[in-house]
């Protein structure tokens, strides 16, 4: 079957409530996944950073005021935590939406060189959900705009959103859209060699079941999905990690379970978890204030301490 009239079977499909339809799929996305890992003897564990965890200092340097960090200060500040790579978002960026300056993009390559980190990944704001096509397509460029930068700048992975479904319809019609935007995005990551990553981050994706349903429906290796371990919004958030690490490109590693409305994550749990997937890559971990005290979070404290955390679980 070819891969367009497949894609349509599945889109198809998704008229089905969620689960009828996952298990007896096949996913061109899974496949590939088995013969990476068939390769690969174990899993191996590089640690990164996401740049919202420095959100606060990042945006008072944009906006020009006391006790800014600048990108480059973020680049010094992970090189003296001894991280791995770091996963710097397009929101700090010179400019953004706009995709930054080629001037920029290589100062910021060239000093992450001489500081031994590497770019892991990075992100953008959209909203593929959106019941305005109009609003989407704008979207989609945005995205493809971000790929293009994304390979200037090193980055294997764009990280993107789903969005939230609209209330004036269901969650399968919006599924059929958005699948359609993921997969436009896809092919274009496919020619500039930058996967395409979308994030369990509420509105449409808040478990496993609905991550690999879109998945399913896209059907490109060029897609795979942003763990979030924040945002599985189930009863066992451990055990819908587990069924999509085989889709990862990337994580975002948080402090609490559900939204931060649930427990502290347990690191030896997750890194057991990790392994026994034989994952590869990078795991970029990503701060958040607790609710209510966004006035007293301090990245500067908080990313050393979880690093620290995550460290001594992966030794």
């Amino acid at each position: 079957m070819k891969s367009n009239t497949r894609r349509k079977f599945l889109k198809n499909a998704a008229i089905l409530p969620i689960g009828m339809t996952l298990e007896n799929v096949p996913s061109q996305n899974t496949n590939e996944s088995k013969k990476i890992h068939s390769a690969a003897s174990n899993a191996k564990i590089k640690l990164s950073l996401n740049a919202w965890s420095y959100n606060v200092p990042l945006y008072k340097h944009i906006n020009g005021e006391e006790g800014g960090m600048s990108l480059f200060d973020m680049l010094d500040e992970c090189a003296r935590l001894d991280f791995d790579a770091v996963d710097p978002t397009g929101y700090f960026f010179p400019g953004y939406p706009e995709v930054p300056k080629t001037k920029f993009i290589n100062e910021f390559k060239r000093r992450a060189f001489q500081l031994g980190l590497a770019i892991s990944g990075t992100g953008i704001r959209n909203d593929f959900a959106s019941a305005d096509k109009v609003k989407r397509n704008a979207d989609i460029a945005l995205a493809k705009r971000w790929i293009e930068a994304a390979a200037q700048m090193g980055a294997p992975v764009l990280r993107v959103f789903a969005g939230t479904q609209p209330k004036e319809h269901t969650w399968e019609e919006t599924a059929s859209w958005m699948s359609d935007a993921l997969a436009e995005c896809a092919e274009h990551g496919e020619k500039h060699g930058v996967f395409v990553g979308v994030q369990n981050h509420g509105g449409m994706l808040k478990s496993a079941d609905e991550v690999l349903k879109i998945l399913n429906m896209v059907q490109s290796d060029w897609l795979g999905t942003i763990v979030d371990t924040g945002y599985f919004l189930t009863s066992d958030p451990y055990d819908d990690i587990k069924r999509v690490i085989p889709h990862a490109v990337n994580w975002q590693v948080k402090e609490l379970l559900k939204d931060r409305k649930g427990s502290e994550i347990d690191l030896n749990k997750l890194v057991e978890i990790i392994r026994a997937s034989n994952y590869r890559g990078y795991v970029p971990i990503e701060t958040l204030p607790m609710i209510g005290d966004e006035d007293n979070y301090d990245a500067y404290a908080r990313v050393p301490e979880f690093l620290d955390k995550l460290r001594k679980a992966v030794k």
